[in-house]
């Protein structure tokens, strides 16, 4: 497997376990509509959670939520639009994003960003 890929999912797992422990109840994991795949849906507090995961083996060329382009941010909107639609969901939502500098399993950093976006708003 390519080592972008294994660090990509390293990444993911990492994710979980973190919003678990701070008492998100995950639903789904690379959940997927048309072209886009939404990392994590999860509930927090009566919110609906849509997270997208960074993960980078470094950051000598930017932080890992600095390369999530607004074409990204859309395809999360219309993929979260359609979830809500199927689970018939009418609450609060929100889009998050965990930033993940991953070396080794041992050797990690995790960055939270809560309601990092509203995809449409500028």
């Amino acid at each position: 497997m390519a080592k972008h890929i294994e660090t990509g999912q390293a990444g993911e797992a990492l994710a979980q376990a973190f919003l678990k422990r701070k008492g998100y109840r995950i639903l789904e994991t690379n959940w997927r509509f048309s072209k886009a795949e939404v990392d994590i849906i999860a509930i927090h507090e009566h919110t609906l959670v849509f997270v997208e995961v960074k993960t980078r083996s470094s950051d000598r060329y930017g932080q890992p939520e600095e390369f999530i382009s607004d074409y990204k941010e859309r395809l999360l909107a219309d993929a979260a639009s359609v979830y809500m639609e199927q689970i018939e969901h009418e609450a609060a939502i929100r889009f998050d994003v965990i930033a993940i500098v991953y070396r080794s399993a041992e050797d990690y950093h995790i960055t939270h960003f809560e309601d990092a976006f509203f995809p449409g708003l500028e």
